[in-house]
């Protein structure tokens, strides 16, 4: 990559810090990247999840967002050794980190909720186990692709205790509310076929990683202004009055009939030729 001029390093990555990404050609590759503990979660893998995504808001070069593990797994779940500091009564909550009037306010929260965040699309690529909290990170994403031999649960009652990384409130929305009480009081695992018929996946790949990343060079091939109001207008959907989601619909596409990025996209469709994009300001 070293030779891309649209490469960078994005958010950046030290030798050992558990959270890698790298900007190629609009594309953020960020990799949960603690692999001898299946990227399980811990006081530095959530902050360095929250401080990447909150870095890739503020870029306006990037245009779509890949998330993946490396090694065996997308995330295990929290590290064990919490749930060991829990019996001794060691283990406290970290601070509220969110914005002020943030819905997302424990670190936990949003470590999964600044991807939503993002104007862009997150493309989540899932092997090996996406267990816990593992998955509620994923569930921050737009579009979930999973290995067949991925493994996926609400693993929190498990350990006598709840989803609180946004999974409450998110599941819902994506497998119905009583498909989303069954597998939180449960904690049972299901493969990735199953979380496909259940909308927990948005399918199932035999290489989520090569998949995602293809999709999102897709992606950030489209009018980036485009882009980012589908995002907003669809994340819109079932969250406020119709009349307001009508009502935006109709602000977006004022906005971008007869802009720079539109009048291009329609003048390389025409000529069957690659647009030329300016990124968002």
């Amino acid at each position: 990559m070293g030779d891309d001029p649209t490469a960078h390093g994005g958010a950046g990555h030290e030798p050992g810090e558990p959270v890698s990404c790298t900007v190629r050609g609009g594309v953020a590759d960020v990799r949960l990247d603690r692999p001898g503990k299946r990227n399980a979660l811990d006081p530095a893998m959530f902050t360095g999840l929250v401080r990447v995504g909150e870095t890739l808001r503020a870029d306006s070069s990037v245009r779509a967002v890949v998330l993946s593990g490396t090694g065996r797994s997308f995330c295990a779940g929290l590290d064990v050794a919490a749930f060991d500091e829990m019996t001794t009564g060691e283990h406290t909550l970290p601070e509220a980190a969110g914005p002020a009037g943030g819905p997302a306010q424990a670190l936990g929260q949003r470590a999964a909720h600044v991807w939503t965040e993002l104007p862009v699309p997150v493309i989540a690529a899932l092997h090996g186990h996406a267990y816990g909290g593992g998955l509620q990170i994923a569930l921050g994403a737009d579009i979930r692709l999973a290995a067949p031999g991925t493994l996926l649960s609400v693993m929190e009652i498990a350990w006598g205790l709840v989803p609180d990384m946004t999974g409450t409130q998110v599941l819902p929305e994506l497998v119905g509310r009583d498909v989303a009480m069954e597998l939180t009081l449960t904690g049972r695992v299901v493969d990735a076929a199953e979380a496909d018929r259940l909308g927990l996946v948005t399918s199932t790949e035999d290489d989520p990683l090569t998949a995602a990343l293809a999709l999102a060079e897709d992606v950030a091939g489209k009018n980036p202004d485009a882009v980012r109001h589908a995002k907003r207008l669809v994340n819109l959907a079932g969250r406020t009055r119709l009349a307001e989601g009508f009502a935006a619909e109709q602000t977006a596409i004022r906005r971008l009939i007869g802009s720079p990025n539109q009048v291009e996209a329609v003048r390389a469709k025409l000529s069957e030729r690659a647009p030329a994009f300016t990124d968002p300001a």
